[in-house]
C-alpha cells in the first residue's frame, strides 16, 4: 500500500440502502461511480476502507443479522481491505478509524457513499477537523428527499447539493470521480535528493 496516496473511504454501501423503503433518492449512477473508484484504487494498490452501519435500534434494516446490514455484492470488501463498523453516522466515532489511518501515515482521504447529508457529511466534517486532506466525490454520493425544519419538502437533489455546500471549502474539497482518478493515476513525484556539497 502507498501511504502518500489517499485512502478511499466507502460509507454505508449496504443492501438496506438499495431498498425502496429507504425513500426517494438522487444520483442513480452513484453505485457505478463508486465501483469505478474502487476498481481504480485496487489497480493502484491504494488503501480502501469499507464502513458499514450497525444499528442499535431493533427493527432497523441495519440491525445485526438483517440482510440490510450486508454490503452490496458489487462493492463488497476483499479479505485484505479494512472494514469499519459504526453505530452513529460519523465513521470516526468509537471506531478506531483515525488511529488506523494515522499508524499507516495516511493523511489524505477520498470519501464516497451514502447518505450525503448524514454519514458522508458527518464523517467528512470530522475528517477535516482532524486535519486530514479530505475530498468528497459529489457524483459518487447520494441523498434522500427530506422535509426541512421549516416544513418544506426538499428533493434528494436539493438535500445532496446543500450537504455538499456545507462541506466544500470548509471541511473538504468537493470533486468529481474523474478528478480523483486522474490524481490517483498520475505518476508520483520522485523524492528530492539533496546535493552534498
Amino acid at each position: 500500500m502507498h501511504a502518500h496516496r489517499p485512502a478511499l473511504i466507502i460509507i454505508d454501501m449496504q443492501q438496506g440502502m438499495a431498498s425502496p423503503a429507504a425513500g426517494s433518492r438522487n444520483n442513480p449512477a452513484a453505485e457505478h461511480q463508486i465501483a469505478t473508484l474502487l476498481q481504480a484504487w485496487r489497480a493502484a494498490d491504494a488503501t480502501v476502507v469499507h464502513v458499514r452501519h450497525i444499528s442499535r435500534t431493533p427493527g432497523s434494516p441495519f440491525w445485526p443479522g438483517q440482510p440490510g446490514v450486508e454490503f452490496q455484492a458489487a462493492l463488497a470488501p476483499l479479505p485484505e481491505e479494512h472494514v469499519v463498523e459504526k453505530n452513529v453516522p460519523d465513521a470516526f466515532i468509537h471506531s478506531g478509524l483515525e488511529r488506523w489511518l494515522r499508524v499507516r501515515s495516511i493523511s489524505k482521504l477520498v470519501i464516497v457513499g451514502v447518505s450525503t447529508n448524514n454519514s458522508v457529511e458527518s464523517s467528512a466534517r470530522t475528517a477535516g477537523n482532524l486535519g486530514f486532506a479530505t475530498q468528497v466525490v459529489a457524483d459518487a454520493c447520494f441523498a434522500f428527499a427530506q422535509i426541512d425544519y421549516a416544513g418544506t419538502s426538499r428533493t434528494a437533489d436539493e438535500v445532496h447539493a446543500m450537504a455538499l455546500a456545507n462541506l466544500h471549502g470548509e471541511y473538504a474539497q468537493v470533486v468529481a470521480t474523474t478528478d480523483v482518478i486522474d490524481a490517483l493515476t498520475r505518476p508520483c513525484p520522485a523524492p528530492a535528493h539533496h546535493l552534498v556539497r
